[in-house]
Protein backbone atom coordinates (compact mmCIF):
# COMPACT_ATOMS: atom_id res chain seq x y z
CA UNK A 1 0.00 0.00 0.00
CA UNK A 2 2.74 2.49 0.97
CA UNK A 3 4.61 2.07 -2.32
CA UNK A 4 1.31 2.55 -4.13
CA UNK A 5 0.67 5.82 -2.29
CA UNK A 6 4.24 7.14 -2.31
CA UNK A 7 4.26 7.45 -6.07
CA UNK A 8 0.95 9.31 -6.16
CA UNK A 9 2.37 12.84 -6.38
CA UNK A 10 4.45 11.96 -9.43
CA UNK A 11 1.65 9.90 -10.82
CA UNK A 12 -0.85 12.71 -10.51
CA UNK A 13 1.49 14.85 -12.55
CA UNK A 14 1.63 12.09 -15.11
CA UNK A 15 -2.14 11.83 -15.03
CA UNK A 16 -2.54 15.59 -15.40
CA UNK A 17 -0.17 15.52 -18.35
CA UNK A 18 -2.07 12.66 -19.89
CA UNK A 19 -5.14 14.86 -20.04
CA UNK A 20 -3.39 16.90 -22.70
CA UNK A 21 -3.68 16.18 -26.40
CA UNK A 22 -2.12 12.90 -27.43
CA UNK A 23 -0.73 14.23 -30.70
CA UNK A 24 1.06 17.41 -31.79
CA UNK A 25 0.49 19.70 -34.71
CA UNK A 26 2.90 18.66 -37.47
CA UNK A 27 4.46 22.13 -37.58
CA UNK A 28 5.43 21.91 -33.89
CA UNK A 29 6.39 18.22 -33.91
CA UNK A 30 9.39 18.55 -31.61
CA UNK A 31 10.19 16.61 -28.43
CA UNK A 32 11.33 18.56 -25.33
CA UNK A 33 13.96 16.72 -23.32
CA UNK A 34 13.18 18.15 -19.87
CA UNK A 35 9.48 17.25 -19.48
CA UNK A 36 7.04 14.37 -19.68
CA UNK A 37 5.32 14.43 -23.07
CA UNK A 38 3.33 11.96 -25.17
CA UNK A 39 6.54 11.25 -27.06
CA UNK A 40 8.54 10.38 -23.92
CA UNK A 41 5.77 8.71 -21.91
CA UNK A 42 3.87 5.47 -22.60
CA UNK A 43 7.09 3.56 -23.33
CA UNK A 44 7.38 1.07 -20.47
CA UNK A 45 5.31 -0.97 -18.10
CA UNK A 46 6.45 1.44 -15.38
CA UNK A 47 4.90 4.33 -17.34
CA UNK A 48 1.65 2.37 -17.59
CA UNK A 49 1.66 1.71 -13.87
CA UNK A 50 2.20 5.42 -13.18
CA UNK A 51 -0.74 6.37 -15.39
CA UNK A 52 -2.86 3.68 -13.76
CA UNK A 53 -2.19 5.07 -10.31
CA UNK A 54 -3.13 8.55 -11.53
CA UNK A 55 -6.56 7.16 -12.43
CA UNK A 56 -7.06 6.24 -8.77
CA UNK A 57 -6.89 9.81 -7.47
CA UNK A 58 -10.19 10.33 -5.65
CA UNK A 59 -11.65 7.71 -7.97
CA UNK A 60 -14.53 6.92 -5.67
CA UNK A 61 -15.72 10.53 -5.48
CA UNK A 62 -14.41 13.66 -7.15
CA UNK A 63 -16.44 16.09 -5.02
CA UNK A 64 -15.33 15.48 -1.44
CA UNK A 65 -13.07 12.48 -1.84
CA UNK A 66 -13.19 9.86 0.93
CA UNK A 67 -15.59 11.90 3.09
CA UNK A 68 -18.22 11.23 0.41
CA UNK A 69 -19.62 8.29 2.36
CA UNK A 70 -20.21 10.44 5.44
CA UNK A 71 -21.70 13.46 3.68
CA UNK A 72 -23.87 11.35 1.41
CA UNK A 73 -26.18 10.19 4.21
CA UNK A 74 -26.72 13.83 5.24
CA UNK A 75 -28.98 14.08 2.19
CA UNK A 76 -31.28 11.53 3.85
CA UNK A 77 -33.40 11.22 6.99
CA UNK A 78 -30.74 9.47 9.07
CA UNK A 79 -27.91 12.06 9.05
CA UNK A 80 -27.54 15.81 9.28
CA UNK A 81 -24.98 18.38 8.15
CA UNK A 82 -25.24 21.84 9.69
CA UNK A 83 -22.78 23.79 7.55
CA UNK A 84 -24.00 23.30 4.00
CA UNK A 85 -20.59 21.94 2.92
CA UNK A 86 -20.56 21.12 -0.79
CA UNK A 87 -24.34 21.78 -0.96
CA UNK A 88 -25.37 18.47 0.63
CA UNK A 89 -27.60 20.39 3.02
CA UNK A 90 -29.58 21.91 0.15
CA UNK A 91 -30.45 18.46 -1.14
CA UNK A 92 -31.86 17.56 2.29
CA UNK A 93 -33.88 20.77 2.61
CA UNK A 94 -35.14 20.67 -0.97
CA UNK A 95 -33.42 23.98 -1.82
CA UNK A 96 -31.13 22.53 -4.46
CA UNK A 97 -30.90 24.43 -7.74
CA UNK A 98 -28.37 24.72 -10.60
CA UNK A 99 -26.16 26.89 -8.36
CA UNK A 100 -26.60 24.81 -5.19
CA UNK A 101 -25.95 21.17 -6.00
CA UNK A 102 -23.20 18.74 -4.92
CA UNK A 103 -20.45 18.83 -7.51
CA UNK A 104 -20.76 15.26 -8.73
CA UNK A 105 -21.10 16.24 -12.37
CA UNK A 106 -17.37 15.95 -13.13
CA UNK A 107 -15.53 14.25 -15.98
CA UNK A 108 -11.90 14.65 -14.82
CA UNK A 109 -11.56 11.04 -13.71
CA UNK A 110 -13.35 9.77 -16.81
CA UNK A 111 -10.97 11.82 -18.96
CA UNK A 112 -7.93 10.29 -17.24
CA UNK A 113 -9.38 6.84 -17.81
CA UNK A 114 -10.07 7.59 -21.48
CA UNK A 115 -6.48 8.72 -22.03
CA UNK A 116 -5.16 5.65 -20.27
CA UNK A 117 -7.27 3.30 -22.37
CA UNK A 118 -6.28 5.08 -25.58
CA UNK A 119 -2.57 4.64 -24.87
CA UNK A 120 -2.17 1.44 -22.85
CA UNK A 121 -1.45 -0.56 -26.02
CA UNK A 122 1.84 1.30 -26.51
CA UNK A 123 4.14 0.15 -23.66
CA UNK A 124 5.98 -3.15 -23.79
CA UNK A 125 4.76 -5.64 -21.17
CA UNK A 126 6.53 -8.76 -19.99
CA UNK A 127 3.14 -10.36 -19.31
CA UNK A 128 0.09 -9.47 -21.39
CA UNK A 129 -2.16 -10.61 -18.54
CA UNK A 130 -0.90 -7.63 -16.53
CA UNK A 131 -1.85 -5.22 -19.31
CA UNK A 132 -5.35 -6.73 -19.32
CA UNK A 133 -5.51 -6.42 -15.55
CA UNK A 134 -4.62 -2.71 -15.72
CA UNK A 135 -7.19 -2.12 -18.44
CA UNK A 136 -9.82 -3.88 -16.36
CA UNK A 137 -9.03 -1.72 -13.31
CA UNK A 138 -9.43 1.48 -15.32
CA UNK A 139 -12.63 0.33 -17.00
CA UNK A 140 -14.00 -0.43 -13.53
CA UNK A 141 -13.12 3.07 -12.33
CA UNK A 142 -14.73 4.61 -15.41
CA UNK A 143 -17.86 2.50 -14.94
CA UNK A 144 -18.12 3.69 -11.34
CA UNK A 145 -17.73 7.34 -12.35
CA UNK A 146 -20.53 6.99 -14.87
CA UNK A 147 -22.72 5.22 -12.32
CA UNK A 148 -22.35 8.11 -9.86
CA UNK A 149 -23.15 10.84 -12.38
CA UNK A 150 -25.89 8.89 -14.13
CA UNK A 151 -27.66 7.95 -10.91
CA UNK A 152 -27.88 11.50 -9.60
CA UNK A 153 -28.44 13.44 -12.82
CA UNK A 154 -30.07 10.95 -15.18
CA UNK A 155 -28.77 10.62 -18.73
CA UNK A 156 -25.42 12.30 -19.39
CA UNK A 157 -23.04 12.58 -22.34
CA UNK A 158 -21.12 9.33 -22.93
CA UNK A 159 -17.51 10.26 -23.64
CA UNK A 160 -15.31 7.22 -24.14
CA UNK A 161 -12.37 8.65 -26.12
CA UNK A 162 -9.88 11.42 -25.28
CA UNK A 163 -10.95 14.90 -26.37
CA UNK A 164 -8.45 17.54 -27.43
CA UNK A 165 -10.68 20.62 -27.29
CA UNK A 166 -13.54 21.88 -25.16
CA UNK A 167 -15.79 21.76 -28.20
CA UNK A 168 -15.17 18.04 -28.65
CA UNK A 169 -16.40 17.42 -25.11
CA UNK A 170 -19.68 19.24 -25.77
CA UNK A 171 -21.87 16.24 -26.35
CA UNK A 172 -25.62 15.85 -25.99
CA UNK A 173 -27.04 13.77 -23.17
CA UNK A 174 -27.37 10.03 -23.77
CA UNK A 175 -30.40 8.46 -22.12
CA UNK A 176 -30.14 7.07 -18.62
CA UNK A 177 -30.68 3.59 -20.05
CA UNK A 178 -27.86 3.98 -22.59
CA UNK A 179 -25.42 5.01 -19.86
CA UNK A 180 -26.67 2.19 -17.62
CA UNK A 181 -26.06 -0.37 -20.37
CA UNK A 182 -22.57 1.03 -20.93
CA UNK A 183 -21.82 0.61 -17.22
CA UNK A 184 -23.05 -2.98 -17.30
CA UNK A 185 -20.93 -3.78 -20.38
CA UNK A 186 -17.79 -2.18 -18.94
CA UNK A 187 -18.01 -4.19 -15.76
CA UNK A 188 -18.90 -7.48 -17.44
CA UNK A 189 -15.91 -7.19 -19.75
CA UNK A 190 -13.53 -6.01 -17.03
CA UNK A 191 -14.27 -8.54 -14.27
CA UNK A 192 -12.77 -11.67 -15.97
CA UNK A 193 -9.39 -9.91 -16.41
CA UNK A 194 -9.09 -8.77 -12.77
CA UNK A 195 -7.12 -10.64 -10.13
CA UNK A 196 -9.06 -12.42 -7.41
CA UNK A 197 -6.94 -10.54 -4.87
CA UNK A 198 -5.16 -7.23 -5.53
CA UNK A 199 -1.40 -7.26 -6.05
CA UNK A 200 -1.22 -4.14 -3.85
CA UNK A 201 -3.56 -2.92 -1.17
CA UNK A 202 -5.70 -0.20 -2.69
CA UNK A 203 -5.89 -1.72 -6.16
CA UNK A 204 -9.17 -2.92 -7.62
CA UNK A 205 -9.63 -6.69 -7.80
CA UNK A 206 -12.61 -8.89 -8.67
CA UNK A 207 -14.42 -8.32 -5.37
CA UNK A 208 -14.54 -4.54 -5.82
CA UNK A 209 -15.70 -4.70 -9.44
CA UNK A 210 -18.36 -7.26 -8.50
CA UNK A 211 -19.48 -5.02 -5.63
CA UNK A 212 -19.92 -2.13 -8.08
CA UNK A 213 -21.80 -4.42 -10.44
CA UNK A 214 -23.96 -5.61 -7.55
CA UNK A 215 -24.77 -2.06 -6.47
CA UNK A 216 -25.42 -0.83 -10.01
CA UNK A 217 -27.90 -3.59 -10.82
CA UNK A 218 -29.57 -3.17 -7.44
CA UNK A 219 -29.98 0.58 -7.97
CA UNK A 220 -31.50 0.06 -11.41
CA UNK A 221 -33.86 -2.65 -10.15
CA UNK A 222 -32.26 -5.67 -11.81
CA UNK A 223 -32.50 -7.89 -8.73
CA UNK A 224 -31.58 -11.15 -10.41
CA UNK A 225 -28.24 -9.88 -11.73
CA UNK A 226 -27.52 -7.96 -8.51
CA UNK A 227 -27.96 -11.20 -6.59
CA UNK A 228 -25.75 -13.10 -9.04
CA UNK A 229 -22.98 -10.55 -8.48
CA UNK A 230 -23.41 -10.87 -4.71
CA UNK A 231 -23.20 -14.66 -4.94
CA UNK A 232 -20.04 -14.29 -7.06
CA UNK A 233 -18.44 -12.22 -4.30
CA UNK A 234 -19.38 -14.85 -1.75
CA UNK A 235 -17.99 -17.60 -4.00
CA UNK A 236 -14.56 -15.93 -3.99
CA UNK A 237 -14.32 -17.13 -0.36
CA UNK A 238 -12.18 -14.13 0.54
CA UNK A 239 -14.61 -12.23 2.75
CA UNK A 240 -16.46 -12.85 5.99
CA UNK A 241 -18.18 -10.85 8.71
CA UNK A 242 -15.89 -9.27 11.28
CA UNK A 243 -16.95 -10.62 14.72
CA UNK A 244 -16.11 -7.30 16.44
CA UNK A 245 -18.22 -4.55 14.83
CA UNK A 246 -16.42 -1.67 16.58
CA UNK A 247 -13.01 -3.04 15.60
CA UNK A 248 -14.10 -3.07 11.95
CA UNK A 249 -14.41 0.73 12.01
CA UNK A 250 -11.17 1.43 13.87
CA UNK A 251 -7.54 1.68 12.83
CA UNK A 252 -6.94 -1.73 14.41
CA UNK A 253 -9.47 -3.38 12.12
CA UNK A 254 -8.25 -2.15 8.75
CA UNK A 255 -7.17 -5.63 7.67
CA UNK A 256 -10.54 -7.19 8.48
CA UNK A 257 -11.77 -9.85 6.07
CA UNK A 258 -15.11 -8.03 5.94
CA UNK A 259 -13.58 -5.16 3.97
CA UNK A 260 -13.81 -5.56 0.21
CA UNK A 261 -12.35 -2.14 -0.57
CA UNK A 262 -11.26 0.83 1.54
CA UNK A 263 -9.86 4.19 0.46
CA UNK A 264 -6.18 4.07 1.43
CA UNK A 265 -4.37 6.71 3.50
CA UNK A 266 -1.03 7.13 5.28
CA UNK A 267 -0.05 9.91 7.70
CA UNK A 268 1.84 12.84 6.15
CA UNK A 269 2.25 11.12 2.79
CA UNK A 270 -1.38 10.71 1.74
CA UNK A 271 -3.22 11.60 4.92
CA UNK A 272 -6.89 11.38 5.79
CA UNK A 273 -7.51 14.93 6.97
CA UNK A 274 -11.15 14.79 8.07
CA UNK A 275 -11.22 12.81 11.32
CA UNK A 276 -11.90 16.22 12.86
CA UNK A 277 -15.33 16.13 11.20
CA UNK A 278 -16.34 12.98 13.10
CA UNK A 279 -16.03 14.25 16.69
CA UNK A 280 -18.01 16.75 18.73
CA UNK A 281 -17.02 20.24 19.83
CA UNK A 282 -15.71 19.30 23.31
CA UNK A 283 -13.06 17.11 21.70
CA UNK A 284 -12.08 19.72 19.12
CA UNK A 285 -14.24 18.21 16.40
CA UNK A 286 -16.58 19.79 13.89
CA UNK A 287 -19.53 17.34 14.10
CA UNK A 288 -19.98 17.68 10.33
CA UNK A 289 -22.14 14.61 9.81
CA UNK A 290 -24.23 13.35 12.71
CA UNK A 291 -27.01 10.77 13.18
CA UNK A 292 -30.61 11.84 13.71
CA UNK A 293 -33.41 10.74 16.01
CA UNK A 294 -35.00 9.19 12.92
CA UNK A 295 -32.14 6.67 12.85
CA UNK A 296 -32.48 5.97 16.58
CA UNK A 297 -36.17 5.23 16.06
CA UNK A 298 -35.35 2.50 13.52
CA UNK A 299 -33.64 0.29 16.08
CA UNK A 300 -35.71 -2.36 17.83
CA UNK A 301 -35.88 -2.88 21.54
CA UNK A 302 -33.71 -5.72 22.86
CA UNK A 303 -36.80 -7.96 22.90
CA UNK A 304 -37.16 -7.67 19.11
CA UNK A 305 -40.19 -5.36 19.17
CA UNK A 306 -40.22 -1.90 17.64
CA UNK A 307 -40.56 0.99 20.11
CA UNK A 308 -44.13 1.76 18.99
CA UNK A 309 -45.32 -1.85 19.35
CA UNK A 310 -47.42 -2.91 22.32
CA UNK A 311 -45.34 -4.62 24.98
CA UNK A 312 -42.02 -3.27 23.71
CA UNK A 313 -41.19 -1.58 27.02
CA UNK A 314 -40.15 1.64 25.31
CA UNK A 315 -39.92 4.68 27.58
CA UNK A 316 -39.96 7.99 25.70
CA UNK A 317 -38.15 9.67 28.58
CA UNK A 318 -35.34 7.11 28.37
CA UNK A 319 -35.19 6.34 24.63
CA UNK A 320 -31.77 4.66 24.78
CA UNK A 321 -32.68 2.09 27.43
CA UNK A 322 -33.24 -1.58 26.55
CA UNK A 323 -32.55 -1.10 22.86
CA UNK A 324 -31.06 -3.37 20.20
CA UNK A 325 -27.35 -3.54 21.21
CA UNK A 326 -26.41 -2.49 17.68
CA UNK A 327 -27.68 0.99 18.51
CA UNK A 328 -24.81 1.39 20.97
CA UNK A 329 -22.28 0.31 18.33
CA UNK A 330 -23.67 2.83 15.86
CA UNK A 331 -24.45 6.00 17.83
CA UNK A 332 -22.71 7.92 20.61
CA UNK A 333 -25.75 9.05 22.59
CA UNK A 334 -26.09 11.49 25.53
CA UNK A 335 -25.37 9.82 28.86
CA UNK A 336 -22.77 7.45 27.48
CA UNK A 337 -19.41 6.92 29.18
CA UNK A 338 -16.74 8.37 26.92
CA UNK A 339 -12.99 8.78 26.63
CA UNK A 340 -12.29 12.11 25.02
CA UNK A 341 -9.22 14.24 24.50
CA UNK A 342 -9.08 15.26 28.15
CA UNK A 343 -9.95 11.87 29.61
CA UNK A 344 -13.08 10.13 30.82
CA UNK A 345 -16.41 11.94 30.94
CA UNK A 346 -20.11 11.41 30.46
CA UNK A 347 -21.42 12.63 27.13
CA UNK A 348 -23.74 15.56 27.78
CA UNK A 349 -25.24 17.32 24.80
CA UNK A 350 -28.48 18.24 26.61
CA UNK A 351 -27.55 20.72 29.34
CA UNK A 352 -26.47 24.24 28.47
CA UNK A 353 -24.18 24.32 31.48
CA UNK A 354 -22.39 21.69 33.56
CA UNK A 355 -21.52 22.66 37.14
CA UNK A 356 -22.14 26.30 36.25
CA UNK A 357 -19.75 26.28 33.30
CA UNK A 358 -20.50 26.42 29.57
CA UNK A 359 -21.08 22.99 28.02
CA UNK A 360 -19.22 22.96 24.71
CA UNK A 361 -21.19 19.93 23.49
CA UNK A 362 -24.59 21.60 23.99
CA UNK A 363 -26.21 21.73 20.58
CA UNK A 364 -26.33 25.55 20.53
CA UNK A 365 -22.86 26.06 22.03
CA UNK A 366 -21.23 26.47 18.62
CA UNK A 367 -21.74 25.65 14.98
CA UNK A 368 -19.39 22.69 15.42
CA UNK A 369 -21.46 21.12 18.21
CA UNK A 370 -23.72 18.29 17.08
CA UNK A 371 -27.13 19.75 16.32
CA UNK A 372 -28.79 16.41 17.03
CA UNK A 373 -26.92 15.76 20.28
CA UNK A 374 -25.26 12.63 18.86
CA UNK A 375 -22.30 11.54 16.75
CA UNK A 376 -21.57 8.27 14.96
CA UNK A 377 -19.75 5.51 16.83
CA UNK A 378 -18.28 4.24 13.56
CA UNK A 379 -14.67 5.41 13.24
CA UNK A 380 -14.80 7.28 16.59
CA UNK A 381 -14.51 4.23 18.86
CA UNK A 382 -12.77 2.71 20.73
CA UNK A 383 -10.87 5.92 21.54
CA UNK A 384 -10.05 9.30 20.09
CA UNK A 385 -6.45 8.62 21.07
CA UNK A 386 -6.00 6.32 18.06
CA UNK A 387 -5.82 9.46 15.91
CA UNK A 388 -3.40 12.37 15.60
CA UNK A 389 -3.77 15.24 18.14
CA UNK A 390 -4.95 17.55 15.34
CA UNK A 391 -7.45 14.97 14.01
CA UNK A 392 -6.37 15.86 10.49
CA UNK A 393 -3.30 13.74 9.76
CA UNK A 394 -4.32 10.11 9.99
CA UNK A 395 -4.22 6.75 8.24
CA UNK A 396 -7.95 6.19 8.55
CA UNK A 397 -9.13 4.26 5.49
CA UNK A 398 -12.90 4.72 5.01
CA UNK A 399 -14.64 1.53 3.91
CA UNK A 400 -16.31 1.78 0.53
CA UNK A 401 -17.55 -1.80 0.16
CA UNK A 402 -17.87 -4.50 2.82
CA UNK A 403 -19.27 -7.99 3.03
CA UNK A 404 -22.31 -7.06 5.12
CA UNK A 405 -23.68 -5.15 2.11
CA UNK A 406 -23.34 -8.33 0.04
CA UNK A 407 -25.49 -10.30 2.50
CA UNK A 408 -28.07 -7.53 2.68
CA UNK A 409 -28.23 -7.35 -1.11
CA UNK A 410 -28.92 -11.08 -1.39
CA UNK A 411 -31.66 -10.74 1.23
CA UNK A 412 -33.27 -7.76 -0.53
CA UNK A 413 -33.13 -9.40 -3.95
CA UNK A 414 -34.74 -12.55 -2.56
CA UNK A 415 -37.61 -10.48 -1.18
CA UNK A 416 -38.11 -8.50 -4.38
CA UNK A 417 -37.99 -11.70 -6.47
CA UNK A 418 -40.45 -13.25 -3.97
CA UNK A 419 -38.32 -16.33 -3.32
CA UNK A 420 -35.79 -17.86 -0.90
CA UNK A 421 -37.24 -16.14 2.16
CA UNK A 422 -35.49 -18.56 4.51
CA UNK A 423 -32.14 -17.54 3.08
CA UNK A 424 -33.07 -13.88 3.62
CA UNK A 425 -33.96 -14.57 7.26
CA UNK A 426 -30.72 -16.51 7.79
CA UNK A 427 -28.59 -13.69 6.38
CA UNK A 428 -30.34 -11.05 8.47
CA UNK A 429 -29.89 -13.19 11.56
CA UNK A 430 -26.14 -13.41 10.89
CA UNK A 431 -25.92 -9.63 11.09
CA UNK A 432 -28.16 -9.43 14.14
CA UNK A 433 -26.16 -12.10 15.98
CA UNK A 434 -22.90 -10.31 15.19
CA UNK A 435 -24.32 -7.18 16.84
CA UNK A 436 -25.79 -8.99 19.86
CA UNK A 437 -29.47 -8.75 18.87
CA UNK A 438 -31.89 -11.68 19.10
CA UNK A 439 -32.97 -13.56 15.98
CA UNK A 440 -35.91 -12.40 13.89
CA UNK A 441 -39.37 -13.62 14.88
CA UNK A 442 -40.15 -15.26 11.55
CA UNK A 443 -43.83 -15.61 12.31
CA UNK A 444 -44.08 -11.85 12.57
CA UNK A 445 -42.57 -11.17 9.13
CA UNK A 446 -44.52 -13.85 7.28
CA UNK A 447 -45.45 -11.98 4.09
CA UNK A 448 -43.42 -10.38 1.33
CA UNK A 449 -44.47 -6.88 2.40
CA UNK A 450 -43.56 -7.47 6.03
CA UNK A 451 -40.23 -9.07 5.17
CA UNK A 452 -39.48 -6.19 2.79
CA UNK A 453 -40.05 -3.76 5.67
CA UNK A 454 -37.64 -5.75 7.86
CA UNK A 455 -34.91 -6.05 5.23
CA UNK A 456 -35.03 -2.35 4.41
CA UNK A 457 -34.77 -1.45 8.07
CA UNK A 458 -31.90 -3.88 8.63
CA UNK A 459 -30.04 -2.47 5.63
CA UNK A 460 -30.48 1.06 6.95
CA UNK A 461 -29.21 0.44 10.48
CA UNK A 462 -26.35 -1.85 9.40
CA UNK A 463 -25.01 0.58 6.81
CA UNK A 464 -25.92 3.84 8.59
CA UNK A 465 -23.39 6.60 7.99
CA UNK A 466 -21.81 4.74 5.06
CA UNK A 467 -23.39 6.72 2.24
CA UNK A 468 -26.18 4.51 0.90
CA UNK A 469 -29.39 5.78 2.49
CA UNK A 470 -30.27 8.57 0.01
CA UNK A 471 -29.98 6.21 -2.95
CA UNK A 472 -32.12 3.65 -1.12
CA UNK A 473 -35.01 5.98 -0.32
CA UNK A 474 -35.06 7.13 -3.94
CA UNK A 475 -35.20 3.63 -5.40
CA UNK A 476 -37.51 2.08 -2.78
CA UNK A 477 -41.24 2.45 -3.37
CA UNK A 478 -44.07 2.26 -0.84
CA UNK A 479 -47.35 0.37 -1.30
CA UNK A 480 -48.74 3.25 -3.36
CA UNK A 481 -45.77 3.28 -5.72
CA UNK A 482 -44.31 6.49 -4.28
CA UNK A 483 -40.62 6.89 -3.52
CA UNK A 484 -39.95 6.38 0.19
CA UNK A 485 -38.17 9.75 0.06
CA UNK A 486 -41.53 11.44 -0.53
CA UNK A 487 -42.50 10.46 3.02
CA UNK A 488 -39.31 10.49 5.08
CA UNK A 489 -37.86 13.68 3.54
CA UNK A 490 -41.03 15.73 4.02
CA UNK A 491 -40.81 15.72 7.81
CA UNK A 492 -39.16 18.24 10.14
CA UNK A 493 -35.87 17.25 11.73
CA UNK A 494 -35.84 17.53 15.53
CA UNK A 495 -33.19 17.48 18.26
CA UNK A 496 -33.62 16.07 21.76
CA UNK A 497 -34.51 18.27 24.70
CA UNK A 498 -33.73 17.10 28.20
CA UNK A 499 -31.03 16.75 30.86
CA UNK A 500 -28.41 14.31 32.11
CA UNK A 501 -28.94 12.56 35.44
CA UNK A 502 -25.40 12.14 36.81
CA UNK A 503 -26.66 10.04 39.72
CA UNK A 504 -27.84 7.30 37.36
CA UNK A 505 -25.34 4.43 37.01
CA UNK A 506 -26.90 2.95 33.82
CA UNK A 507 -25.55 4.99 30.85
CA UNK A 508 -28.61 4.16 28.74
CA UNK A 509 -30.90 5.77 31.34
CA UNK A 510 -28.88 8.90 32.15
CA UNK A 511 -30.50 10.94 29.38
CA UNK A 512 -33.90 12.16 30.60
CA UNK A 513 -35.70 13.34 27.47
CA UNK A 514 -38.74 15.61 27.37
CA UNK A 515 -41.45 14.01 25.17
CA UNK A 516 -42.15 15.86 21.94
CA UNK A 517 -45.80 16.23 22.94
CA UNK A 518 -44.71 18.54 25.77
CA UNK A 519 -42.64 20.79 23.50
CA UNK A 520 -43.38 23.39 20.86
CA UNK A 521 -41.85 22.97 17.41
CA UNK A 522 -39.55 25.89 18.11
CA UNK A 523 -38.18 24.05 21.16
CA UNK A 524 -36.96 21.10 19.10
CA UNK A 525 -36.73 22.07 15.42
CA UNK A 526 -33.39 21.69 13.65
CA UNK A 527 -34.63 22.30 10.13
CA UNK A 528 -37.59 21.71 7.86
CA UNK A 529 -37.06 19.45 4.90
CA UNK A 530 -38.76 19.10 1.57
CA UNK A 531 -38.84 16.60 -1.26
CA UNK A 532 -40.78 16.72 -4.52
CA UNK A 533 -40.85 13.85 -7.06
CA UNK A 534 -38.83 15.84 -9.61
CA UNK A 535 -35.98 15.94 -7.04
CA UNK A 536 -35.27 12.30 -7.80
CA UNK A 537 -32.72 13.81 -10.20
CA UNK A 538 -30.50 16.77 -9.42
CA UNK A 539 -30.23 19.89 -11.55
CA UNK A 540 -27.35 20.01 -14.01
CA UNK A 541 -24.95 22.59 -12.51
CA UNK A 542 -25.16 26.02 -14.10
CA UNK A 543 -21.43 25.99 -14.78
CA UNK A 544 -21.83 22.83 -16.87
CA UNK A 545 -24.75 24.28 -18.82
CA UNK A 546 -22.59 27.26 -19.69
CA UNK A 547 -19.69 25.05 -20.78
CA UNK A 548 -21.85 22.75 -22.87
CA UNK A 549 -24.79 24.39 -24.68
CA UNK A 550 -25.99 20.96 -25.85
CA UNK A 551 -27.01 19.98 -22.31
CA UNK A 552 -30.71 20.16 -21.43
CA UNK A 553 -31.69 20.91 -17.82
CA UNK A 554 -33.64 18.33 -15.82
CA UNK A 555 -37.37 19.05 -15.35
CA UNK A 556 -38.31 21.15 -12.35
CA UNK A 557 -35.19 23.31 -12.28
CA UNK A 558 -35.75 25.71 -15.17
Amino acid sequence: MINFIRTSKYLLCAGAFSMLATSCDEFFNCVPHDAITPATFWKTESDANAALTACYNWWFDQCTGPTYIFFNDCMSDISYNRTGSSSYKYVATGELNPNKVPNYYKYESIARCNVFLANIHKPVFADEAERKNMIAQVRTIRAWEYLVINYWFGGIPLITEPTETAEEAQGARSSEEEVRDFIYKELDEAIPDLLDEPAQKGRIAKGTALAIKMRAHLYYGDYKTAREAAYAIRDLKLYELEPDFIKLFSLEGQDSKEIIYADQHVEDLYKFSDVVRLYNNQDGGWASFVPTQNLVNMFEMNNGLMPDEEGSGYDERHPFANRDPRLYNTIIYPGRDWEGKSGQRIINTLDKQIDGKKNNDYYQAATNASATGMIYAKYTLPSIKQYSPSLNNDHLCPILFRYAEVLLTIAECNVELNENFEEAFDLIDQLRARGGQIAVDRTKYNTQDKLRELVRRERTIELAGEGLRRQDILRWKDKDGKMVAETVMNQPLYHMVGTIDYEESDPTRRAVITPSSELTEKDQLIEKRRFEPYMRYWPIPQTQLEKNPKLVQNPGYN
